[in-house]
């Protein structure tokens, strides 16, 4: 009897896992197919990330993240299509738990401007809205909230947390040599509160970013900029107070926000469509005008990519991110190239390896850059070829500088009853052992070191930017700016988003103004089942600093050994000089 219910459980097993897998294949053998029905409203659910990189195809429709199943270059595309397409009568905005970086927000915000002015309406629905929700829902012409919901909008506040004092309790320290005044990246671990020159930094993003802000709901709601600040002063608003002050224009529940959206096509239901489905729908072009856009997404490292649950790879990594440009560079084709940057930094030598081939491939083929949320440290770097470059105002770039950090567990393992017994070949042998502090030579090292690499970053710099040294370094010191004060600095060229790129690269690459183009996104997206199988390891990333819609708070990317602490062994037990961004601006 035990024999065989054992072999009934394992036959069962077997049967489920044939099942899944067989899903797995039938998923990867071909793509859903989507029809288009005349008089169509688009389905625009904004929530999470909108990535960079095309996610892979899930085998099961409850699996995907709506918005995170489309790129912002295929939403792009798919609102650009939307506004001359006679199927499509409207657009149904319903932002909720959104987790967009500001110059995303700011791409989507100006794609659903362009839809508007082709004569079609946006209707936006509002489920418990942050900050975020309400600035991407402030471009549509009517906006609803449910009668008992509150609109959470009240400001910004810069909030950065100190682990020093808890880590000389554990006697632990962290050993840090840094290039540049304002590269704070480890302060967290090493002082108690900001420097004057973060203090600086922080205050000079939070005014511009709030005024970006303001500037924004101010024109889509049609009031003056100190009508929205007093708003704001106000906050949070209670669904009655939000329509009295102009900022909603009725509270509905969902099926009276339908029943309004019927009476404005004329229609006795409405046919939605999301606009991941309308993308697919659309996908394909036969445009001759091949641009490929190749995505650098996530931080920088020398080792593999890190490996989500569902087998997606994350991370920019010479190996996977060589492939791809040379990919591009023999593609006979592709007559452009958009490299569009989304990334915090990362490890340095990386980062001048995927410079050198982005360098090949530009003088192959046209090429223009566009920064997305974050393109700055490493992400900067690797944007240093010398072609045109496009930010949005909210995109953090520059923090031209470089920093070395290792963690010094000596006074832990003292707590610990923990000792070591070292035996050294060569006299900077221990420099990065964990169990002793650097000594003064050993700092010296580390230091020059340091400096070495900096000049190089601001060599690349100078030399992309075509200015002096002097000059570079005037603005660098490790110093992240806006895309609104990098363009008045001149370390990006324009402020835009794709639609500006693509007249720029369409001007490169002497296409006519009023021909299309067809943007190929590299890498290409892969099927679930191809996703699944494919090898990864994880790397470690940094510790970033977010903006929420009202906080600013210290919080780790990603971690494998102290997940609160936010360092990586990797990074820091073995040293590696690092060239990081000290925060990502991100608005909930």
């Amino acid at each position: 009897m035990k024999k065989f219910l054992i072999g009934l459980v394992t036959g069962l097993v077997l049967a489920a896992m044939t099942v899944f897998i067989g899903a797995l294949v039938l998923a990867s053998l071909g793509d859903r197919k989507m029809n288009v029905a005349d008089g169509s409203v688009l389905v625009l659910r904004l929530s999470g990330d909108i990535p960079e990189k095309p996610k892979a195809d899930m085998p099961l429709p409850f699996l995907e993240n709506e918005s995170g199943s489309i790129t912002i270059t295929e939403l792009w595309g798919a609102l650009e299509r939307a506004a001359t397409d006679s199927r499509i009568k409207a657009v149904i905005l319903e932002p909720r738990g959104t987790a967009m970086g500001w110059a995303k927000m700011q791409e989507v915000r100006e794609d659903l401007l362009k839809f508007k002015k082709s004569g079609k309406f946006i209707y936006a629905y509002l489920h418990e809205p942050t900050l975020r929700e309400y600035y991407i829902a402030s471009v549509a012409d009517k906006i609803y909230l449910l009668p008992t919901d509150v609109l959470y909008i009240k400001g910004l506040r810069a909030e950065i947390t100190f682990y020093k004092g808890l880590m000389d309790k554990m006697g632990v320290q962290m050993e840090m040599e840094h290039a540049g005044k304002y590269k704070d990246y480890l302060d967290s671990y090493v002082r108690t509160s900001m420097t004057p020159e973060s203090r600086e930094a922080l205050n000079s993003i939070l005014d511009d970013l709030y005024g970006q802000l303001v500037s924004g709901i101010a024109k889509g709601r049609n009031k003056t900029e100190e009508q929205v600040r007093a708003i704001i002063d106000d906050g949070p608003q209670l669904a009655k107070a939000a329509v009295e002050k102009g900022l909603v224009d009725g509270m509905l529940f969902n099926d009276q926000f339908l029943d309004e959206v019927k009476k404005k096509i004329g229609a006795k239901e409405i046919k939605k469509i999301s606009i991941a489905d309308y993308s697919q729908a659309n996908r394909g072009s036969d445009s001759r005008n091949r641009i490929a856009v190749l995505v650098g997404e996530g931080a920088i490292s020398r080792g593999l990519a890190q490996v989500s649950p569902f087998g997606e790879t994350e991370g920019i990594t010479p190996a996977a991110m060589i492939k791809q440009i040379r990919l591009v560079r023999d593609d006979n084709s592709i007559k452009g190239v958009i490299l569009r940057v989304d990334s915090p930094g990362g490890e340095v030598t990386p980062s001048d390896e995927i410079l050198r081939e982005i360098q090949l491939l530009s003088q192959k083929k046209p090429m223009v850059i566009s920064m997305s949320d974050v393109a700055a440290s490493g992400g900067y770097w690797i944007s240093m070829t010398g072609d045109p470059i496009v930010a949005y105002p909210g995109t953090i770039t520059g923090s031209i500088g470089v920093i070395f950090g290792k963690v010094n567990l000596k006074g832990l393992y003292d707590k610990l009853g923990i000792t070591k017994d070292t035996l050294i070949r060569g006299k900077y042998a221990d420099i990065d052992s964990e169990s002793k502090p650097l000594d003064a030579d050993g700092r010296r090292k580390l230091h020059d070191g340091i400096e070495a690499t900096y000049q190089q970053f601001l060599a690349h710099v100078s030399k992309a930017r075509k200015r002096d040294v002097k000059e570079i370094e005037d603005l660098a010191q490790g110093r992240a700016w806006l895309g609104t004060q990098a363009k008045s600095r001149g370390l990006v060229d324009e402020l835009g988003g794709l639609d500006r790129t693509i007249q720029l690269i369409k001007e490169k690459a002497k296409i006519p103004a009023g021909d299309k183009v067809a943007l190929v996104l590299y890498p290409a997206k892969k099927s679930f089942f191809e996703q699944f199988l494919s090898k990864s390891q994880q790397v470690s990333a940094n510790l970033w600093l977010r903006i929420s819609g009202q906080e600013l708070v210290a919080i780790p990317y990603e971690n494998e050994l102290a997940t609160e602490l936010g360092f990586s062994p990797r990074l820091f037990l073995n040293g590696g000089a690092l060239s990081l961004s000290p925060y990502r601006i991100v608005f909930r």
